[in-house]
């Protein structure tokens, strides 16, 4: 399996393609920005980009979600939870780019389905809180993680947008994040990737230390 991080857009964000060595069959995980990046990584990577998967709406993660629809024809994935979201984002994600059109999802998720590419099994993990529908994308036979927004390297996404939850986030992390083994690799939205044993140890929001003097 083939993973490579792609820092696209204004705001950085870790768009992630994720490859089949033997069929070459790629997804595209946030597609944030720089299609023209994203596009010939792709082309380097002699890869075909059968999904293209958001983990949730928010603006930095979607902006090239357009031309890569366009130029690869693949379908595109969001939570159930989020299509309308996506359809007709809120103005307050809109104004970095309002002239990006609203997008139909292909496909809508729900926690425990799967998305394939060659041999390679996505599941997908709800994991709302930073937004209503914000999901992770687990890869077990790799133990690796694609967890968005919810869980940084000792940080978490914020919950001060419309339809986020601080409760939520925690839940979320707690119960189906750290399920997760301690040395599976997280790999978030922006900033360097962690292991979810370090969040467990280490995270001071969520981390089995917070609160202790």
């Amino acid at each position: 399996m083939i993973v490579r991080t792609l820092e696209v857009g204004m705001l950085r964000t870790n768009c992630y393609l994720v490859a089949s060595e033997s069929s070459r069959e790629a997804a595209v995980i946030d597609p944030g920005g720089d299609p023209a990046l994203i596009l010939g990584t792709l082309e380097e990577l002699e890869a075909t980009t059968r999904w293209i998967l958001l983990t949730h709406f928010h603006f930095d993660h979607i902006m090239a979600t357009p031309e890569l629809v366009r130029e690869t024809g693949a379908p595109l994935a969001i939570h159930e939870a989020e299509a309308r979201l996506l359809a007709k984002p809120p103005a307050l994600f809109r104004f970095a780019r309002p002239d990006v059109p609203g997008l139909t999802a292909d496909r809508l998720l729900r926690h425990g389905d799967t998305v394939t590419v060659g041999e390679v099994t996505l599941e997908v993990l709800h994991t709302p809180g930073h937004s209503p529908g914000g999901v992770s994308f687990h890869i077990a036979s790799a133990g690796i993680v694609f967890c968005g927004d919810a869980l940084f390297a000792e940080g978490v996404g914020r919950t001060d947008f419309p339809g986020s939850s601080a409760e939520q986030l925690v839940r979320s992390i707690r119960e189906r994040l750290f399920a997760l083994p301690d040395d599976t690799v997280v790999y978030p939205g922006h900033g360097p990737s962690t292991t979810i044993g370090h969040e467990r140890r280490a995270n001071p929001w969520v981390g089995e230390g917070r609160g202790r003097g």
